[in-house]
């Protein structure tokens, strides 16, 4: 049954896929680019919204604004100063309103959840981001702050890992691995949008008829912190850009996720063990510069 239900996916490759993304208008600007707000890095986990801010930054937004606790919002701005970085200092329901409103007013897509947390103050930084109706990527603890109270949206891309789809569906990971293709559609059913199921195989399936993509491409070099939340950028960066190129949000999650593996293949080239997100990061230029130069 598994085996029958892969071989009627759509297979998707990153050589494929960068067909969707043509070469910049020789006059663009960073406008025409996409502005992408990341909502997250709770104490003790600033590196996560770190990452999805450059990961975004790499796959071509031409903006990113995080929105963060002011633990390290200077500590941001330091290590990577081409992010816009804004201080959330509280979790009183008018000043994060005030706060991400204002951000929201200017960003094209949401990326919630790297290193969000689940504290007071990341409840009311969700439950305020969810307010916006803003294109969205949620992610990690967004994701386990969803299953707590489930809602759906046509306006987002979900990218749980195994464990996180469990908590969505109320079920085991055991029965998630037992049937990917069956839980993916669960998930896009119960909660609309765009579902992505991540690991070994990550899964897309969008709204409709079209068959689940599958991406088999990728490595187990990649089984390592921050991965996600690099996926979670890549594809905020995708989602942005592809509002002025005509996707549709399957379609640049689709991408994404090509896109991810392919720079994360890149990136092994150096060896699979001790390859660090920050490592694929790095791939992600030279891997859009080949697509580039092959379009």
């Amino acid at each position: 049954m598994y085996a029958s239900q892969i071989l009627s996916a759509r297979r998707l490759d990153w050589a494929k896929e960068r067909e969707l993304l043509p070469p910049r208008w020789r006059s663009a600007h960073k406008g025409d680019c996409g502005h992408v707000m990341v909502i997250g890095g709770a104490p003790g986990m600033s590196g996560a919204a770190r990452l999805a801010g450059e990961a975004a930054l790499r796959a071509g937004a031409g903006l990113v604004t995080v929105v963060t606790h002011p633990d390290h919002a200077a500590w941001l701005n330091l290590n990577c100063p081409e992010l816009m970085v804004r201080a959330l200092a509280d979790a009183s329901a008018l000043h994060t309103d005030a706060v991400l409103a204002q951000v929201a007013s200017r960003a094209d897509v949401i990326a919630l959840g790297p290193g969000l947390g689940q504290s007071a103050w990341s409840r009311e930084c969700f439950e305020q981001a969810m307010a916006l109706n803003k294109p969205m990527v949620v992610d990690a603890d967004a994701l386990n702050l969803l299953a707590a109270a489930p809602r759906q949206s046509a306006d987002w891309v979900l990218t749980p890992h195994p464990g996180e789809a469990a908590r969505l569906l109320a079920c085991t990971i055991e029965q998630i691995e037992q049937d990917r293709f069956a839980a993916v559609q669960a998930l896009q059913r119960r909660f609309d949008g765009v579902a992505v199921l991540k690991g070994a195989g990550t899964l897309i399936r969008g709204p409709g008829h079209r068959p689940i993509g599958l991406c088999s491409d990728g490595n187990p070099g990649m089984a390592s912190a921050g991965m996600g939340d690099t996926l979670t950028g890549i594809i905020a960066a995708l989602l942005a850009q592809g509002q002025r190129m005509g996707l549709a949000p399957e379609q640049a999650a689709s991408a994404a996720v090509c896109l991810h593996a392919a720079a994360g293949d890149q990136a092994a080239l150096h060896g699979q063990r001790g390859l660090l997100a920050s490592d694929l990061i790095a791939a992600l230029r030279a891997t859009l510069a080949q697509a580039e130069e092959g379009a």
